[in-house]
């Protein structure tokens, strides 16, 4: 129980620092280059360094991703960003190649090394060959069921790690790896630049009737035959420890500081309740947090069994929508910085680290300069508004939308 890890995502500074307050064990984040995800805004070296500063500083491990799959011309810079890396005291490199496998074991050797889910590991052979190799870690492809995974379990060294993904949107490719957004856009995804054609509408069309399109769906919203639904395996934690896994890792380093600091504060809350007492249920609060945070319908994915038949149409389901967030409380003045409008006359779900939610009515308002007002319509502007009860800074306060 006590080596249990939940590891969460950090696509730019402000998600790192929202994972890392709300309870994170592990972060794992991505460099300028060699990392699968374009979309977000990494980090840069001086960024780098201090977001592992701030993560050691309050007890939380930093994994660094290096798991595309470089070409010929990118492998010339590669040893000088592993030798960065492992200066700046990360504690781990998620790699999926076996020449930067090679790279990292020379140019960071300090560094543990974890074997990304992009490595496609579904039997036991290939896990302890990574491990033969140095791999301290691997994550495992999410093509798996519970009942494989104790198999990948039960026939490898006790000190090789399993990793599992237990939350976040889920694409329909092997193990991660797809051409169809290359084929299609020219957009590589195994290079962390995929345009999600799995996510568009389709339809059906004849080639002697060329411009006319025939819906393959009996729903009214059309056909959208790859678009998976998103895994949550938030009451199912106690099954997954009992195949092997030891890391739970929730997807979405191109998702924002909100969605990092949701995901991170309710899981922290399910897995602390399920090592304080292992029969006991996951906290309700902390269940109705993840519906709080924009998603696709959820799914348990193949881990109990083949999924049932995923697609499911385009949209979000989105129940609340961030409001502010809390910069400062001091005699019963909460000032914000605004994300999206609100009104005088609302109430705000308010949440912030350790524990569930709470409701602050927004009686008054008034500008930076204190002046009162009834709305904040504009981007990132300061709003202060009386609150009887402490707010932590960096709380999140959301606007319920039903």
């Amino acid at each position: 129980m006590e080596n249990l890890e939940l590891l969460c995502p950090a696509g730019d500074a402000e998600a790192l620092r929202a994972a890392v307050d709300f309870g994170a064990d592990a972060v794992y984040l991505a460099g300028q280059a060699y990392g699968m995800r374009t979309a977000s805004k990494n980090f840069d070296e001086a960024g780098l360094r201090e977001a592992i500063r701030y993560a050691h500083q309050r007890g939380v491990k930093v994994h660094v991703t290096c798991n595309t799959l470089p070409r010929n011309g990118e492998l010339d810079q590669l040893p000088a960003f592993l030798e960065l890396v492992a200066d700046a005291g990360a504690d781990a490199l998620i790699v999926a190649d076996l020449g930067v496998l090679s790279l990292a074991k020379r140019y960071a050797p300090g560094v543990a090394l974890h074997a990304s889910v992009q490595a496609g590991v579904v039997n036991y052979e290939a896990a302890r060959a990574l491990y033969e190799l140095g791999v301290q870690r691997v994550v495992l492809a999410r093509e798996l069921t519970l009942e494989e995974i104790a198999g990948i379990r039960a026939k490898t060294p006790r000190e090789l790690e399993l990793e599992a993904f237990i939350h976040g949107a889920v694409c329909i490719s092997e193990s991660g790896r797809c051409l169809l957004s290359s084929y299609m856009t020219g957009r590589d995804a195994a290079r962390g630049d995929c345009a999600q054609p799995c996510r568009w509408r389709y339809a059906l069309m004849e080639e002697k009737r060329p411009g006319q399109f025939f819906s393959i769906a009996e729903e009214g919203a059309g056909a959208y035959i790859l678009n998976s639904k998103d895994l949550c395996m938030a009451e199912h934690l106690p099954k997954l420890t009992a195949a092997g896994v030891t890391s739970f890792k929730i997807e979405g380093r191109a998702k924002s500081s909100y969605y990092a600091a949701v995901t991170a504060g309710a899981y922290r809350a399910i897995l602390d309740a399920y090592i304080k007492d292992p029969a006991a249920p996951p906290p309700s609060w902390a269940l109705e947090e993840l519906q709080k945070i924009s998603h696709r319908p959820y799914s348990t994915g193949f881990y109990l069994g083949k999924p049932e038949q995923e697609t499911v149409s385009g949209g979000y389901q989105r129940s609340y929508q961030l409001a502010a967030v809390a910069v400062d409380w001091r005699e019963g003045m909460l000032t914000l910085r605004q994300r999206n409008k609100f009104i005088k006359g609302e109430t705000l779900d308010c949440l912030e680290p350790g524990g569930p939610s709470f409701l602050i009515p927004v009686q008054e308002m008034y500008d930076e300069q204190g002046g009162p007002i009834d709305a904040a319509p504009h981007a990132e502007m300061t709003v202060r508004i009386p609150c009887s009860r402490p707010v932590k800074p960096g709380a999140f306060l959301r606007r319920n939308l039903k």
